[in-house]
């Protein structure tokens, strides 16, 4: 073996060789453990090593993984390398591809050198773990001398069972550091060709596959020249299992080897000869500085062990030189070459086992440090001296107490006031033992109670220990705070291990007593006995959650949560969930890992991936093997709850996975022996599973085959999960990984067993699905996407042989490897999502964790992001239906516009074939405007970056929510065309008469001025002489036929009851406008059930539902009758047709007859006839064809008298034509566009948000009820929500309109109309020559310019026109003169705010109208307490409210003593409570079982105590007053909620409805 240059030489070695491994820029120890954690390409995809620089990162990746191969990262050999081990290959040149590796011994003391010292810890950590010899001491370097690698060591902990415990089954659990175990050293002198290192590995492997501990020549590598390691001392350890035949040594043995010979190493040497009971010295030959070295050597007879190796017989010189050392006969092992090698194996075990038997005392690595240090060799914890300190003097405080007493003395913050807070959380959801109580005020009672237990918390003083750890923790040096963690960890460990063998021990004699009682107690003992670093961050954590809870928070910790994440940036695992109390410190989770956000400057999109599983079964270590990182195992402690730790995803890993960092949740085993005696520990199981289930975009459950029984229940508990989570839109990965699996033929032999195992998932699938109500999932395919191929993972066991000895088995970790590349491709290939972000996750946490504290998961599921996903989707879907709406509103009335345009001559049949051609197009324009909002809504669900599978349950809901708008405007469209059909009707027969006796009229002026052209009449005589003319022309004018309004409307009411087999009592109803006069009242004859008799009787609740259906219909005919129009059938059919939806909606709630709904139908219908009447009548009056007649008088008077006079009356024409003509064409045209506009002038108003969603509407309209402080508009608000809605959007349109906005709109349109007319003019004039005197022409060709504009009436234009001669030039000027004068008039009337109101509802398209049905949703209430629904669309599946308020308000009352209710519906959905069934008053149903009654409404808990806080002041507040109201007594409201002020009452709506 060659050696290593002089001291001279050293330093440039070193360098050479750590440039050649790409090391040179990490030393001295600035290579650290996240470096090579980092998820990066190279971790998905591992490629074999191509280059020297490649080797250390390979190594590093593969170790990590506990591979057992990661030795063997030679690069692989290029062709002309390859041919140097052929025949013909130059001897000379054999060695020269030597320099293109390195030895992998260099390669390792390389990475120490340049490893800090946690990355130090873990290499020598997973180098035990695959029972590779670790460092002892590190060879010196330029700067430093050997390095005893006390600290390195300090991770790793053994269990191994010595020969005298075996009969008791017993063991020993010891850090390697502090073990007192025998220490034998093998070093080797110049001359000797047997290979020391090869043979240790003979000795050790004895009893087990041969395997290669110590680094030897003929392995890969190892042939080649050394360069750094020697000196290198390398130690590992024979630890026995307890069986005779199998184990070597009876009780643990450490073999320390030196690499290189003595003379070279004086120091290692020296070191070794004062630590160690024994050395083995192997030599062919001494040379004389050897011999006089070991000459030098004290007591070197009893000690030194020498092996020597001969071809035939031992030389006389090293005889003699034997004899001079004065070495016992029986210390001399002589190995002839011929000799076997496992023969002679047998005679050094014979030795060494000889030798422990005179062994008097041993020491432990850690007391082998004084003698270090007199020899002057660095130690490498020497610098943590101050840490170490601190550390133990936190220890020491435990002393000599039980360690469940000092945890409830000094950490007192988790004991049993936090588990009673958990406990109280879960009884406030459930309602767990509420009894028959109020269930408001038990709330209240434990809203006390939890108040109280944070008052006490808030009392407990920090414990010196407690502060000396958040002390230390909080030094700004983050490796003195490592050290110091790590020195906790160390201590700690070991003080549990210690206790935690006593208390064994004691159980172990207690259950040879079979006393009951006693054996309870030792094995509670034995759960409460842990203590660790992780108990005392619980503390810390509990310290600042609590300071939340007092009215002056804690400056001194507001550093903490920055501390924390700093220590998860730094790769700790810290606790997410506290599995002893069950509980979340959700304010000190929040604000810890909203810290680690701003440190990455919020880049912190997350892959969350957990592992579930039974106890024991290898979980942590799957999650260590799969990323390197360092979970807990086998620390002899309970481990319960789940732990979070946070890899880095590299930045060229970054776009491929998604993701900044992956997020590791290792969680407690379920199904745990431990916890098994526990009441609840199924119950604790199942909430664990949905919980990290939950938070899991990866979910690994893994199976061990040998508890398969154990994980049957595990799989129910997850696949329950599982579909918790689809059912809320939260899509998870799920991979299943069965442990212990071996052999090529596994996966082909394990088929019957995964297609087994899709059977139990599909049953179990099936039982939960009823639990949830799920009939539709059948199959666990339903469920998540799973292939029984593609997601079963067979992993063979992890050790290769018998523990403690085995190594780890290379196929255990391969299957690993192999499962995460797999797993890490899927997940970059299959992002259906953007990656959650750290707020987003928290988020989610707090939503989910307080449903998982619900029985009944899905029932009580409501998330902040689902929450927010889905208000985005509503604003997004009410943006598509305005913008539908307003196309074919525009396409309406366009289509109305050439209905009223189309040609008088034409007759009844041309103008059905003109409006059925209307309804087609507009019919296909629906279609198309379906189809594009479809297409955006499909687009939407398409986008990944705003959670909208979160929402995809929803998504058929929003469908079939357009299919649902689609059909009600074209009802609505179809509707308005047969209206528009019906005015044109009765307008013809108007003006057929009118133009007949326009004709006689014009025909008697001419006559009269034919007869008075030649005399000379004044102007009173001639105005004499055409009114004589007048009367006798307009004499026997016909008016216009009327219609039975009443009879009609009688009518179309038989119709819709036809159905109802109470068409013969209609039949006796002759006048229906006496009907409606006098106030409607309820009576007994108005329900069948006696109990419903007596209800109305007291409450009067069927009396106040009458009230609200007749004034919403009233509404409605008012808004019907303030047109101009006529009455038609399709008024009455619409007003019925809402007075059906309206009972409908609340058939069950009010359980009324047949008699109600038609006595109700009658009295509304009787107002209805009357106002219908009223309407047709003032359409008759108006359109009367005398009365007519009558207003063209004095244009045919001014006519006659011009022409008589022969006066030019051209401008007079143009101004009667631009008055009579022009004006009302434009008014037509603001009528018909201003709709429009004043509701995209609100949608685009700092109002817009009001109504944007129906959340946002419910909240302003809220928010504004609670600081009016009105009564009334409360009481308006509840009992006639419809009425109330409508009225405020008329104020607020009203309000916006009043500061000149109506003014605005009504010029900005007037100047379009204008600019039309005079363009059209101004175009037909053109077209015409300049003498041109043909008006009607000129006018007609205007027509054709502005027929899809406005509406002029021929016929009236015509009789303006009667006998105009003048030229087209001529009429144009003065038209255009008089249509400026009326744009200035139009400008004045517009100033004029008074007419606002009238103006609102004359429109065509009434802007109330328009965004009352854009807010007010499917106006489905609360079947307890009369919420409105806030869902979006109106074909929802499931009606639901932000918050829901006291019953109370709604008018429930208790039907004994008739008090109000005060209790809340989540309250009572997941209380014990019970209503009586709305269809059987003799049966009473459990408020849990609501949705079988109502299986339209879903009532969530409320998201916080506090959200409810609004309603709750309400009832407070006006409490008396409701009484009063509703003829009740006042509620009985808890004491608590006489605190709420306006101001928590606002603050609570605001959080109810996510508003800041």
């Amino acid at each position: 073996m060659a050696t290593m240059g002089t001291e001279e030489q050293k330093p440039t070695v070193l360098l050479d060789v750590l440039s050649k491994l790409g090391l040179k820029k990490y030393y001295p120890n600035n290579l650290s453990l996240q470096s090579i954690l980092e998820v990066n390409k190279s971790i998905i995809q591992e490629k074999a090593v191509l280059s020297v620089d490649e080797m250390p990162f390979h190594f590093l990746r593969k170790l990590l993984k506990i591979n057992a191969e990661c030795r063997n990262c030679t690069p692989l050999l290029s062709s002309h390398e390859d041919d140097d081990y052929s025949f013909d290959t130059d001897l000379y040149t054999a060695n020269d591809a030597s320099e293109n590796t390195v030895h992998p011994l260099d390669l390792i003391v390389g990475l120490f050198l340049c490893a800090d010292s946690f990355l130090q810890q873990e290499i020598a950590l997973k180098m035990s773990l695959c029972q590779f010899s670790v460092p002892l001491l590190l060879p010196q370097t330029n700067t430093e001398q050997c390095t005893l690698m006390i600290w390195a060591l300090r991770e790793i902990v053994k269990e191994w069972c010595p020969h005298d415990m075996s009969q008791s089954r017993g063991f020993v659990e010891d850090n390697i550091v502090q073990a007192k175990i025998p220490f034998f050293s093998f070093v080797r002198l110049k001359n000797c060709n047997l290979s020391k290192s090869q043979f240790l590995n003979q000795v050790l492997s004895r009893g087990q596959q041969n395997h290669n501990m110590f680094i030897h020549r003929d392995m890969e590598g190892g042939a080649l020249p050394r360069k750094l390691s020697n000196g290198l001392v390398e130690v590992c350890w024979f630890l026995p299992c307890g069986r005779e035949n199998l184990d070597i040594f009876p009780e643990p043995v450490a073999f320390a080897n030196l690499r290189g010979h003595i003379c070279e190493s004086h120091i290692q040497f020296s070191f070794l000869y004062e630590v160690s009971n024994a050395i083995f010295v192997f030599l062919d030959e001494f040379e004389e500085e050897e011999h006089h070295f070991l000459k030098a050597l004290q007591d070197a007879k009893s000690k030194l062990y020498f092996v020597v190796v001969h071809k035939e017989s031992v030389t006389d010189d090293v005889k003699k030189k034997l004899e001079e050392l004065d070495v016992p006969k029986s210390n001399v092992k002589v190995k002839k070459s011929r000799a076997n090698t496992a023969e002679f194996t047998k005679v050094i075990c014979g030795a060494i086992n000889n030798s422990l038997c005179s062994i008097k005392s041993t020491m432990s690595i850690e007391d082998m440090v004084e003698k270090a240090v007199v020899l002057g060799l660095t130690v490498d914890e020497s610098k943590t001296r101050d840490q170490k300190e601190t550390a133990e003097n936190i220890l020491r405080s435990v002393g000599v107490r039980s360690i469940p007493h000092f945890k409830k003395q000094q950490l007192p913050l988790q004991g049993e006031k936090w588990k009673r807070l958990s406990q109280l959380e879960k009884q406030e959801c459930r309602m767990s033992n509420v009894g028959t109580g109020a269930v408001e005020h038990y709330k209240a009672e434990i809203q006390e109670e939890k108040i109280y237990i944070w008052k006490e918390q808030n009392k407990q003083k920090l414990s010196q220990g407690m502060h000396d750890f958040i002390k230390t923790l909080s030094t700004s040096n983050t490796e003195r705070r490592n050290v110091f963690l790590k020195w906790m960890k160390f201590k700690f460990n070991s003080h549990s291990r210690d206790t935690l063998t006593r208390l064994r021990n004691t159980f172990k004699e207690q259950c040879k007593t079979n006393d009951a009682k006693l054996i309870a107690e030792v094995d509670q003992a034995l759960l409460d006995s842990s203590l660790g670093v992780e108990h005392y961050m619980r503390e810390m954590g509990l310290h600042y959650e609590v300071s939340f809870h007092s009215d002056i928070a804690v400056a001194e910790i507001s550093h903490l949560p920055k501390v924390a994440a700093e220590m998860l940036l730094g790769g700790y695992s810290l606790e997410l969930l506290d599995g002893v109390a069950s509980n979340i410190p959700e304010k000190w989770v929040t604000d810890m890992l909203m810290e680690l956000h701003k440190m990455v400057g919020e880049k912190s999109r997350l892959l969350v991936l957990t592992v579930l599983g039974v106890q024991s079964t290898g979980k942590s270590t799957l999650l260590n093997t799969m990323f390197g990182v360092h979970f807990p195992v086998s620390s002899g402690r309970c481990t319960r709850g789940a732990y979070m730790l946070f890899l880095k995803v590299g930045e060229n890993t970054e776009k491929e996975l998604g993701c900044d960092f992956i997020l590791l949740i290792d969680t407690e085993g379920l199904k745990s022996p431990d916890l098994a005696q526990l009441e609840d520990s199924y119950e604790h199981d199942n909430q664990l599973a949905t919980f990290v289930i939950g938070l899991s975009d990866v979910t690994i459950i893994n199976i061990a085959m040998e508890n398969a029984n154990e994980m049957k229940d595990v799989l129910q508990i997850a696949v329950h999960a599982f579909l918790r989570m689809k059912q809320v839109g939260k899509k998870t990965i799920c991979h299943f990984v069965h442990q212990n699996v071996a052999g090529v033929s596994a996966h082909t032999r394990t088929l019957t067993e995964r297609k087994h195992l899709l059977d139990q998932l599909n049953q179990m699938t099936q039982i939960a699905a009823h639990m949830e109500r799920t009939p539709a999932i059948q199959a666990f395919t339903d469920v998540l996407d799973y292939d029984v191929e593609n997601n079963n993972w067979n992993i063979p066991g992890l050790w290769h042989g018998t523990p403690p000895m085995a190594p780890v088995n290379t196929g255990y970790s391969e299957a690993v490897s192999e499962f995460k590349k797999y797993l890490l491709e899927t997940v970059c290939g299959t992002k259906q999502s953007k990656a959650s972000n750290i707020p987003e996750f928290l988020q989610w946490m707090r939503s989910l964790w307080k449903s998982v504290k619900y029985e009944n998961f899905i029932f009580s599921f409501r998330n902040t992001l689902v929450a927010h996903a889905y208000e985005n989707l509503c604003k997004e879907f009410n943006q598509w239906e305005w913008e539908m709406r307003k196309e074919i509103l525009s396409g309406q009335t366009a289509a109305e516009l050439e209905v009223a345009n189309a040609n008088n001559k034409n007759g009844l049949e041309t103008w059905n074939a003109l409006v059925m051609l209307k309804k087609t197009e507009l019919a296909e324009e629906i279609e198309s405007q379906k189809r594009k909002m479809e297409e955006k809504l499909a687009d939407y669900y398409r986008k990944k970056d705003i959670h909208v599978n979160l929402i995809e349950k929803y998504k058929t809901d929003f469908f079939n929510s357009i299919t649902s708008l689609s059909n009600e405007i074209q009802h609505s469209v179809n509707s308005n065309l047969e209206g528009a059909l019906e005015r044109k009707i009765a307008l013809k027969k108007a003006l057929d008469i009118i133009q007949e006796y326009c004709g006689r009229i014009e025909d008697r002026v001419m006559k009269l001025l034919s007869d008075c052209k030649d005399t000379q009449l004044s102007d009173d005589q001639l105005r004499e002489e055409f009114d004589k003319m007048w009367v006798a022309a307009t004499a026997n004018v016909p008016a216009l036929k009327k219609k039975d309004v009443p009879a009609a409307l009688l009518n179309q009411l038989r119709k819709n009851c036809s159905y109802r087999n109470v068409s013969e009592d209609l039949q006796h109803i002759k006048d229906l406008t006496s009907y409606g006069e006098a106030t409607f009242t309820t009576c007994m004859n108005h329900v069948d059930s006696v109990t419903e008799k007596v209800r109305n009787t007291f409450t009067g609740k069927l009396n106040f539902f009458a009230t609200e259906v007749i004034e919403v219909s009233t509404t409605f005919v008012v808004e019907q009758t303030e047109s101009n129009s006529d009455y038609h059938d399709s008024l009455s059919s619409d007003l019925l047709k809402m007075i059906d939806d309206l009972l409908l909606t609340h058939s069950k709630s009010h359980k009324f007859n047949i008699k109600f709904e038609i006595d109700i139908k009658l009295h509304i219908c009787g107002f209805a006839a009357r106002e219908f009447l009223l309407l047709h009548q003032r359409f008759l009056s108006n359109n009367d064809p005398r009365t007519q007649l009558e207003k063209y008088k004095p244009q045919y008077l001014s006519d006659f008298l011009d022409l008589y006079k022969q006066t030019d009356h051209c401008q007079r024409k143009a101004n009667d034509f631009v008055q009579f003509c022009i004006k009302p064409a434009i008014e037509d045209y603001l009528n018909r566009v201003l709709g429009i506009d004043i509701v995209d002038c609100i949608l685009t108003s700092s109002h817009s948000v009001e109504y944007s969603s129906r959340s946002s509407f419910q909240y302003n309209i809220q928010k504004e009820l609670l600081l009016k402080d009105d009564f009334d508009a409360f009481v308006k608000y509840i009992c006639h929500y419809k009425m109330y809605v409508k009225d405020w959007i008329f104020e607020r349109i009203l309000k916006k309109m009043q500061d000149n906005t109506l003014c605005d709109l009504k010029q900005k349109n007037l100047e379009v109309v204008v600019t039309k007319i005079l363009n059209a003019i101004k175009k037909s004039l053109n077209l015409l020559s300049d003498d041109d005197d043909n008006v009607p022409r000129l006018l007609s060709m205007m027509h054709l310019y502005l027929r899809n504009d406005v509406v002029i009436l021929e016929d009236t234009e015509k009789r303006t026109l009667f006998q105009l001669k003048t030229t087209c030039q001529s009429f144009t000027q003065y038209f255009i003169a008089s249509l400026s004068k009326l744009k200035e008039t139009l400008h004045e009337e517009f100033s004029n705010i008074e007419d606002i109101p009238e103006t609102l509802n004359k429109l065509a398209i009434k802007p109330q109208d328009e965004l009352f049905k854009k807010v007010f949703g499917c106006g489905h209430q609360c079947p307890f307490c009369k919420i409105p629904c806030e869902a979006g669309g109106k074909e929802h599946k499931m009606h639901h409210a932000a918050v829901h308020r006291p019953q109370g308000l709604g008018q429930y009352r208790n039907h004994i003593d008739k008090v109000l209710t005060e209790v809340l519906c989540p309250s009572d959905v997941h209380g014990a409570a019970k209503f009586k069934h709305p269809d059987n008053d003799e049966v009473w149903v459990p408020y849990r079982d609501y949705s079988t009654i109502y299986p339209d409404w879903h009532i969530p808990p409320d998201p916080t105590m506090e959200s409810s806080d609004y309603w709750k002041f309400v009832l407070v507040h006006y409490n008396e007053r409701f009484a009063k109201e509703y003829l009740a007594k006042p509620a009985k409201v808890p004491d608590a909620w006489k605190k709420i002020t306006k101001a928590k009452a606002l603050k609570g709506l605001q959080d109810s409805f996510n508003m800041k």
